[in-house]
């Protein structure tokens, strides 16, 4: 309202720089990555391919987000329309991915660049001129009585802990997309492990753990929650309050889990209508433990300010590394579970359930860490 910017050229600067920013940073690492199985097939070309599909089929996910919710602030009416329509195509039998960057891919010729990459261009063209910014007239201020806060609060014990476990709850509940954040940000790693195991099922000889691999990239995922429960937080503003940083991390744990456990465990019984309910119960032992473990390790890296993680690249580093430790064997297990059915799967409880001990263990140490240095912070 200040500035000399439109919002269409402020959101076209927006997506510029996130896809700038993802394309060099998580882009390409994944696909210097694969190099050496690709140059072996298709040699630099084929590696070009890869990154052109790869960075282009990220931006056409930006550029889709941002065109819907484009058309949600116009008329959520032109969003079911859009939704539907595709929904509609894909009904149809029309080979939608050949209009992807990944469709490009498949069919590395000029007219299968054109088949694939003009949808993705329209699309970030679209995006910025569809947005239609609406002042705080348009929005509804959402209250929560007394009573909503008093009924959650003694179903929850009652106690200290209950009330710093209420009070995120209602944030989360209260906030842009309420508490179906959760569900959407698990969705989409539910759908990437679905079609990764997919894909790795259809290029190798390997046939995946679909429990270890689901519950794995779930747990793993929660990072987002523990994001959205601290969003709303200062922490110098709970000084007036006689709780120290333990309870108040306690509090947030409980309210993680309550959003985390019911969503990813949801997601594990819609997965039993591809794979085998008793890989999938293999799930049920490791997502928990690694969600618990990840709310264990950014509490004691970040305490209340997660996103400190974008801009510190040491603690960015050492976050990497703390989930990775997890991460790589659990994965790797998955891989091999194939050939080792009895093994594999125990191995991945077992290290899900160390890894949950070392969360537990960090969560402890977290609040006298943060007492300290919020003292020490004057």
């Amino acid at each position: 309202r200040t500035l000399p910017l439109s919002w269409r050229r402020l959101l076209a600067t927006f997506l510029a720089k996130d896809l700038v920013y993802y394309v060099a940073l998580f882009v390409t690492p994944v696909v210097l990555g694969l190099a050496p199985l690709v140059l072996g097939d298709g040699g630099p070309t084929g590696l070009a391919w890869l990154w052109l599909s790869a960075a282009g089929t990220f931006s056409l996910g930006a550029a889709a987000s941002l065109s819907l919710v484009g058309l949600a602030t116009r008329s959520r009416l032109l969003l079911v329309a859009a939704v539907a329509a595709v929904a509609g195509l894909f009904v149809a039998g029309v080979d939608l991915v050949g209009y992807t960057p990944y469709g490009a891919y498949l069919d590395p010729s000029l007219a299968g660049a054109l088949r694939g990459f003009v949808p993705t261009i329209a699309l970030a063209i679209l995006a910025p001129f569809v947005f239609e910014p609406g002042g705080e007239s348009r929005r509804q201020a959402r209250r929560v009585d007394r009573d909503t806060y008093g009924r959650l609060r003694s179903r929850l014990g009652d106690d200290a802990a209950a009330s710093l476990t209420v009070r995120p709850l209602l944030e989360v509940a209260r906030s842009s997309g309420s508490v179906w954040k959760v569900a959407f940000s698990l969705g989409i790693l539910f759908a990437v492990a679905v079609f990764l195991l997919d894909r790795v099922a259809a290029a190798t000889a390997l046939r995946p753990h679909a429990g270890i691999a689901v519950g794995g990239l779930l747990g793993l995922g929660s990072f987002t929650t523990y994001n959205w429960v601290t969003s709303l937080d200062d922490p110098r503003e709970y000084l007036r309050y006689p709780v120290d940083y333990g309870t108040i991390l306690a509090g947030k744990r409980r309210t993680y889990l309550l959003l985390t456990l019911p969503a990813g465990l949801a997601y594990l019984a819609l997965a039993a209508v591809w794979y085998p309910v008793a890989e999938l119960a293999v799930g049920l032992l490791v997502f928990p433990p690694i969600a618990v473990y990840v709310f264990g390790l950014t509490a004691y890296l970040t305490g209340l300010a997660p996103n400190e993680l974008l801009f510190d690249t040491p603690l960015f580093a050492l976050f990497g590394l703390g989930l990775a430790i997890v991460a790589v064997p659990v994965l790797v297990l998955a891989l091999a579970a194939g050939q080792y059915p009895t093994l594999g799967p125990l191995l991945a409880v077992g290290i899900s359930l160390v890894a949950a001990l070392v969360g537990v263990g960090l969560h402890r140490l977290s609040g006298p860490r943060w007492d300290a240095r919020l003292r020490a912070s004057g």
